[in-house]
């Protein structure tokens, strides 16, 4: 059976959700970051040398990383559902979502997390974290528009991998400017699957 290694208030929650959404059987290993730090705990080193979450265990298969867990979980266990036919132009928008949610949207995001942190000595690289968070948070509410998913007429991988985005966003009171993602996000999060998920993961901070 498939093991979910699962990190509170961390990406591993989208991860959660995405089995709910399957309802594939899986069992969960829970992992609380330290209060003070924030960090995860020494524990998870063993799991995988990154010592970071998620991480799935598959039988003999150990992934770490968010998009190919969502790829990998959605061919084995999604039996045609949360994907575009291959070869198809929708599967390419997909596989693109897919990448950039993490590849490109996160970094500015991330940024502005750790520089924050800094108070004044991180003033002068503000204005350009800023500008990058605009663009792509812009670039995402075009692309999204009125539709009512990222990619097809029901829900994908992509809006999987795209929560993230939106909940570190939100978390920064960031998403008032983007009403499409924002509306969006809404939508996930009243999603069943996400309820249960947040339910059985424990609390989440960023679920809003």
């Amino acid at each position: 059976m498939l093991t979910l290694h699962h990190l509170n208030d961390s990406r591993s929650q989208r991860i959660l959700w995405l089995l709910e959404e399957l309802g594939t059987p899986y069992e969960m290993k829970r992992y609380q970051r330290d209060a003070q730090t924030r960090l995860a705990p020494p524990e998870l080193k063993a799991v995988h040398p990154l010592g970071k979450s998620p991480v799935i265990v598959d039988g003999d298969i150990r992934i770490a990383e968010s998009g190919a867990i969502v790829d990998y979980v959605i061919r084995r266990y999604g039996k045609g559902a949360m994907m575009p036919a291959p070869g198809s132009a929708e599967y390419e928008a997909y596989n693109e979502w897919l990448h950039y949610s993490e590849g490109s949207a996160m970094l500015p995001l991330m940024l502005n997390l750790y520089v924050s942190r800094l108070k004044e000595a991180g003033a002068p690289l503000h204005p350009r974290i800023e500008s990058e968070i605009a663009n792509h948070l812009g670039y995402i509410e075009g692309a999204l528009g009125s539709r009512e998913f990222f990619v097809g007429p029901s829900l994908s991988g992509a809006d999987i991998q795209m929560s993230f985005v939106a909940e570190v966003a939100g978390s920064f009171g960031m998403l008032a400017a983007y009403p499409n993602f924002a509306a969006w996000l809404a939508r996930m999060h009243a999603r069943p699957a996400f309820k249960r998920s947040v339910e059985i993961g424990g609390a989440y901070r960023l679920a809003g």
